[in-house]
């Protein structure tokens, strides 16, 4: 018991810069308490004492504001950051040092009485506000982003970001290499392929990148047999991209965005 209290303290400092000591962590963490308190409402729900379980638990989602089923089964280290608003279901499964923020939902999209909830593998991040709805796996070290709803399995590593939640696939070294290239080449930064904003839009853009990558090797191809044959077709140069036309285009996204 002891050692499961220290383990679960240090896995508040290992993802909590603001803990500054045990105490504190013992005293101020409503995450710690409700996977506490939770864990005797699971111990009597296994004991078939299933209405002491439901009224330790309501007893904690009182104290909290986080509301755990005693039939969830939960990994050791768990940490809940911030907490509130935070419902997790009948059947979910959660894996060892899993990470849940405020106003994250472990749901399900069933009234049948078997696996409606989700399965959280070990190393999971769930942001503020996400859902994760249905009875499917969300892989090991994979991140859900924060209001994400996700309906879908998701790969082990994987990020999940949007509504419904799309898997954000980080692209090889050589393929961005290849995309930064042909973004300078057209005179414009390709400011929503960079690896620090992946999202949807930015996966589209890149992959339009790559196929303006491809059709300008194929030209350039071409040009050059045309040229070994004695034309001089591709010797015209391309209309100009000038960068003000890119800069129009970026401002009014990010004013639509803000």
């Amino acid at each position: 018991m002891f050692e499961r209290l220290r383990e679960d303290i240090q896995s508040v400092f290992h993802r909590d810069p603001a803990a500054r000591n045990a105490f504190e962590v013992l005293t101020c963490y409503p995450g710690m308490h409700a996977i506490w308190l939770h864990r005797l409402s699971h111990y009597l729900w296994t004991l078939d004492w299933k209405w002491l379980a439901r009224v330790v638990s309501n007893f904690g989602r009182w104290l909290t504001g986080i509301e755990i089923h005693p039939g969830a089964t939960i990994g050791r280290r768990f940490f809940i950051d911030h907490g509130m608003g935070i419902v997790i279901g009948e059947t979910a499964e959660i894996g060892d040092d899993v990470t849940l923020y405020q106003g994250v939902t472990l749901g399900g999209t069933s009234w049948n009485k078997g696996k409606r909830h989700p399965t959280l593998e070990s190393g999971v991040v769930v942001g503020a506000g996400a859902k994760v709805l249905g009875p499917f796996t969300v892989g090991a070290g994979a991140k859900v982003g924060s209001n994400a709803v996700v309906t879908k399995a998701v790969p082990a590593g994987a990020t999940v970001v949007g509504i419904p939640g799309r898997i954000i696939i980080k692209s090889d070294d050589d393929v961005e290499a290849k995309r930064k290239a042909i973004a300078e080449k057209l005179g414009f930064d390709a400011y929503g392929v960079s690896e620090d904003m992946p999202d949807p839009v930015a996966r589209a853009i890149g992959q339009l990148l790559d196929h303006l990558q491809a059709v300008d090797a194929r030209l350039e191809g071409m040009c050059g047999a045309l040229n070994a044959l004695g034309s001089d077709y591709c010797a015209k140069e391309l209309p100009a991209l000038h960068d003000e036309v890119f800069d129009c285009v970026k401002d009014g996204g990010e004013t639509k965005a803000g």
